[in-house]
């Protein structure tokens, strides 16, 4: 049976009345179905909306009604002002999967692509989550956007495994990098002298993890293998800097449209978080570098990348997923970040105890510590040394305060 051509306004008479509806959202977030959600109020019942919503990206609160609650792996501003009818979920990627795997989910909202010859719809550069859980999901509501690329990869669903679908053409939501600055461009260029021609990189979005990519440029023979495939990776491939064939591979892509432009070419594929966040598939990948920042990290070397100035915004997000399989596969873990904030009055390198919120990446789980001032290289260190070594990258003002803090702490170890 083919699916039902849907009136937006109609949107009750698709959805069940109560229940959890897993929300595609990233760059590919639909607005027309935000805003038929919205309008649609009472009509909807008691639903509860899951997704990743990225702060600054993902705008609608998709609250229809006082009985609706959204559920969220990141935390909006939006979300956030919802107050008791947002449940921030601190999971990691590979939990994320696992959870969502466990739970019933009755509809899902996404957008994709008008069908192609076969009469397969891609997800675009949207993959991540729903890729692979459709199947199990009885209500699939489309927003088919003749405006969203067609990318490479396994993974699409058939027009005719629609319930219903509104067509309307949208932009995808664009979030454009960062411009660099003196810091950045500093502690990119560090980041750079530990990948090696012919690595694999790890990365998310930001001011640091965009400075680094762009100091990569002279790389040769590079690969990109990330959950999140952010824009800086065209100024790899127009520097001649990425691998013949297929170099990027992720999950999700977040740009401008300068990227959305190029993500449907024959470098890059996009498959489901099974697989960019597999243990097993990235202890196979040589040479990998992954490339996380954090608000602070300890004298342990323990980073905290959780919570800002406004309070909670993620949880792990994938750094830890990718730090296990860097590990397994014998690669490289970085965490880089600025060594100071107000104008140097804090210290972003800080003593035990200091972290704000839980630890993201612990000791255990990170290689290599990057700030402006060098980087801390603490592999096979003692702690007393992993101390001295993340001092040393410390604002120069917050070293002696810093190795005091050590000094007491550790006397009495």
């Amino acid at each position: 049976m083919d699916p039902r051509r849907l009136d937006p306004d109609d949107i009750a008479s698709v959805l069940p009345a109560k229940g959890r509806v897993l929300v595609s959202s990233c760059s590919a977030e639909s607005l027309a179905l935000g805003d038929a959600v919205r309008r649609a109020g009472t009509a909807l019942g008691a639903m509860t909306f899951t997704g990743i919503f990225v702060p600054g990206l993902n705008t609608r609160s998709w609250l229809a009604n006082s009985s609706c609650r959204v559920e969220t792996f990141l935390m909006t501003p939006e979300l956030k002002a919802a107050g008791a009818a947002t449940k921030f979920l601190p999971f990691c990627y590979g939990d994320i999967l696992h959870w969502l795997r466990s739970i019933p989910i009755d509809a899902a909202l996404f957008m994709a692509t008008p069908p192609d010859g076969d009469g397969l719809c891609s997800f675009g550069p949207a993959v991540d989550f729903l890729a692979e859980l459709w199947p199990k999901i009885p209500v699939r509501l489309a927003h088919i956007n003749p405006r969203l690329p067609r990318v490479a990869g396994p993974h699409g669903i058939p027009f005719e495994a629609l319930t219903a679908f509104i067509e309307v053409e949208q932009d995808l939501l664009e979030q454009r990098d960062p411009p660099d600055d003196p810091v950045s461009r500093v502690i990119g260029q560090a980041v750079a002298r530990f990948a090696a021609n012919g690595a694999t990189i790890q990365t998310g979005l930001g001011k640091i993890p965009t400075a680094a990519l762009r100091a990569l440029k002279g790389h040769r023979n590079l690969r990109v293998h990330s959950g999140l495939i952010p824009e800086a990776v065209v100024d790899l491939e127009d520097a001649g800097a990425l691998a013949p064939g297929v170099s990027v591979t992720g999950g999700v892509a977040i740009g401008s449209r300068r990227l959305y432009d190029r993500v449907a070419g024959d470098a890059y594929r996009f498959y489901p978080v099974s697989y960019t966040h597999s243990p097993k598939v990235l202890a196979e990948i040589d040479n990998f570098v992954t490339l996380n920042s954090a608000m602070e990290v300890d004298l342990f070397g323990q980073a905290y990348a959780e919570v800002g100035p406004s309070g909670l915004i993620s949880g792990a997000g994938g750094a830890s997923d990718f730090a296990r399989g860097a590990r397994a596969a014998g690669g490289i873990r970085i965490v880089a970040l600025a060594a100071s904030a107000s104008r140097g009055a804090v210290s972003r390198i800080i003593a035990p105890g200091e972290g704000r919120g839980p630890v993201s990446l612990s000791r255990l789980d990170t290689d290599v510590v990057v700030t402006e001032h060098g980087a801390a290289d603490l592999r096979g260190l003692d702690h007393d040394e992993r101390a001295r070594a993340l001092v040393a990258i410390a604002p120069p003002a917050h070293r002696d305060r810093l190795a005091a803090q050590w000094s007491e702490l550790a006397a009495s170890f």
